[in-house]
């Protein structure tokens, strides 16, 4: 059996294999003949956490999340052949590093990274190549120098996520937008209906109603980038709990690479062109090597 990518994907992102339960993700526009239709903000959702056993640690499941946003958005800049792929970026010009073999027909095959854009700009990129020997060994030398004190870097840790993911001034500032747009939009469903029962001057009314309707649009815009805001905090609060969960399960110092310890830890590595690799793990944490 061939599996699609569209089934994966799918399997990937349903919230019950964390033990949640998302409702109304679809609703009945006729009840005569049944017609349904995906629910894009019409109707609302409703979220629930727990509602039955989980078949996937719901930490794990988050960070799939995370990892298909962030693949997103990185594009076609992304390889699924390694796991350096995509966590390398050029400190000269921003570019990701890719992989590339060298003396491929040879006995000293090997495989190298270097920035993608290296010889495709008029400046060329002076960030080094890199084997994948040294990106080990850098990442076992920066991980064993935070676990080396570990309790007192978790509990920095927790500090700093409760500091930087705090949603009560967002929330606030929401449920403030919320009523007005509530208010505003009441007002014109008033100003639609007057004029459809009372002969108005429509110079008077177009102009009475445009207002009203890009007074709603200014907080809709409003709304949803203090919306984005609060689940970029959300989403950056999981990525810690993800991060102190992997790194309080460690029991000792590392001696050989560990490539899920790297997927759960390390966010990017910027290459600097003195050669040094600035390591930025997903507690924010930042590690220069």
């Amino acid at each position: 059996m061939e599996w699609q990518d569209s089934t994966i994907k799918s399997i990937l992102q349903n919230e019950k294999y964390r033990g949640s339960a998302l409702l109304q993700k679809h609703f009945t526009t006729d009840f005569l003949t049944k017609k349904q239709k995906v629910n894009e903000g019409e109707v609302p959702r409703y979220y629930i956490e727990h509602s039955h056993e989980a078949i996937i640690d719901p930490l794990e499941w988050d960070a799939v999340q995370e990892e298909i946003k962030r693949r997103k958005l990185i594009g076609n800049a992304y390889s699924g052949k390694s796991v350096f792929s995509a966590k390398l970026v050029c400190g000269d010009c921003g570019s990701r590093y890719g992989s590339k073999l060298w003396h491929s027909t040879d006995k000293y095959k090997t495989t190298v990274w270097q920035c993608n854009d290296k010889y495709n700009n008029r400046c060329k990129c002076k960030t080094p190549t890199l084997t994948e020997n040294e990106i080990r060994e850098r990442f076992i030398t920066v991980f064993n120098s935070i676990i080396s004190s570990k309790e007192p870097y978790l509990e920095a840790c927790v500090a700093a996520k409760n500091a930087l993911t705090d949603t009560a001034a967002l929330d606030a500032k929401l449920d403030n937008i919320r009523q007005e747009m509530e208010i505003v939009a009441g007002i014109i469903r008033k100003c639609i209906e007057e004029n459809s029962s009372t002969a108005l001057d429509q110079d008077e009314y177009n102009t009475r109603y445009n207002g009203y309707v890009g007074r709603y649009e200014a907080a809709k815009r409003q709304f949803d980038r203090l919306s984005n805001e609060r689940q970029n905090k959300i989403a950056k609060a999981k990525a810690i709990d993800r991060f102190i969960h992997t790194v309080r399960s460690r029991d000792g110092l590392l001696k050989e690479f560990d490539p899920h310890l790297w997927i759960a830890t390390v966010e990017e590595v910027t290459v600097t062109r003195d050669g040094k690799m600035l390591f930025r793990f997903f507690d924010g944490t930042e590690v220069m090597e």
